[in-house]
């Protein structure tokens, strides 16, 4: 399956981008933490189900251990994890309150960039194939008419093919280590039923 990407327009006209058309990636589904252990037991691994679970367990938790003690943590070549603050200023250095000012800590990714895996924007661009979620939509229907009337000719009920995404969810804030800023000025908001990043 391609990487899904929605089009929708930028209807704030408090912005220059109003009324221009951007892509935003759509999500049929979140994998939960289980389903990702099972899945990685079935890539013709020779550990179960349990041993996957246990050993991403242990890693999660030694991953946030480190962070904590104010290490940067590479994950293979997928790319770094790192801790970042957010905080109110001050108007001098002495005035600066560590319990007060810091409002926020943040986990953030940054993805490899090594010749190895070179996962910037522009190389992982490269990697992915797009389709847009409106011609999903219409082949779906495409195909289930077609079977619909295959089906009326045998006298039969028609299976029609359908897509069942999971609610949308909330994008973090820009620059927390969600997922970068748009730039396309917030335009559009989640609608079908479908994760937006």
């Amino acid at each position: 399956m391609p990487v899904l990407v929605k089009v929708s327009q930028n209807n704030n006209d408090k912005t220059t981008a109003f009324g221009k058309w951007y892509g935003r990636v759509v999500n049929t589904k979140t994998m939960s933490y289980s389903e990702l252990c099972k899945h990685m037991s079935e890539h013709n691994s020779v550990y179960g189900e349990d041993v996957c679970l246990g050993v991403a367990n242990k890693l999660q938790n030694c991953i946030l251990e480190q962070l904590l003690e104010g290490k940067k943590v590479q994950f293979g070549e997928l790319g770094t994890f790192y801790l970042s603050v957010k905080s109110t200023g001050a108007s001098e250095e002495k005035d600066f309150n560590l319990g007060n000012n810091i409002q926020g800590l943040y986990l953030c990714f940054a993805p490899s960039r090594t010749d190895v895996n070179n996962l910037s924007s522009k190389m992982l661009k490269k990697k992915a194939a797009f389709m847009n979620v409106k011609d999903l939509v219409e082949s779906a229907k495409k195909a289930s008419g077609s079977s619909s009337n295959d089906n009326e000719n045998e006298n039969e009920n028609p299976e029609p093919g359908t897509v069942n995404p999971e609610p949308g969810t909330v994008n973090p804030e820009p620059g927390t280590g969600g997922g970068g800023s748009n730039d396309n000025g917030g335009g559009g908001g989640n609608s079908g039923g479908v994760e937006e990043g």
